[in-house]
């Protein structure tokens, strides 16, 4: 994980599945929505504008409100499961985890003790950026996420 920094985030469109899913099924949720989401905008003549990403509506327990998807040039039409969204504009913490998804919940634990530690308090929602493509990197050690924790 890189140190801890503080960023300031624009307001994004996204095109999402959202869903309360259980966090043993979270990669096959993540995965289904990433292909729905992608066939929606392709249908729609909507660009996708960066990287997938899955964010998180409140904290995990055995099951999380999650929505998956990409951020996109314009809003989708709600189609089949796939709806537009936002990602807020705001001040976050944003970490670098490299290595295994496995072991994202690390970085998530070590970002929030930064945060609290410079007198920051999260606002709930959380989501992470998945900026390797593990078809084209298969090495997990080597994998990039970009974790961005809202707070105030």
């Amino acid at each position: 994980m890189t140190e801890p920094r503080i960023v300031e985030l624009e307001q994004q469109a996204v095109a999402v599945v959202a869903d309360v899913v259980p966090m043993t099924e979270i990669a096959d949720f993540v995965g289904e929505a990433f292909s729905s989401v992608m066939a929606t905008t392709a249908r729609q003549g909507v660009k996708v504008t960066g990287p997938p990403f899955t964010r998180y509506l409140g904290a995990p327990t055995t099951t999380v409100e999650v929505e998956a998807g990409f951020p996109t040039s314009a809003f989708v039409r709600a189609e089949d499961d796939v709806r537009a969204g936002a990602l807020p504009a705001c001040r976050a913490v944003e970490a670098m985890h490299v290595g295994p998804y496995e072991t994202l919940g690390r970085t998530y634990d070590e970002a929030l003790r930064w945060a609290g530690e410079h007198g920051l308090s999260s606002g709930g929602d959380m989501w992470e950026e998945y900026l390797t493509d593990p078809t084209t990197a298969p090495d997990p050690a080597t994998w990039r996420t970009r974790v961005l924790i809202p707070v105030g």
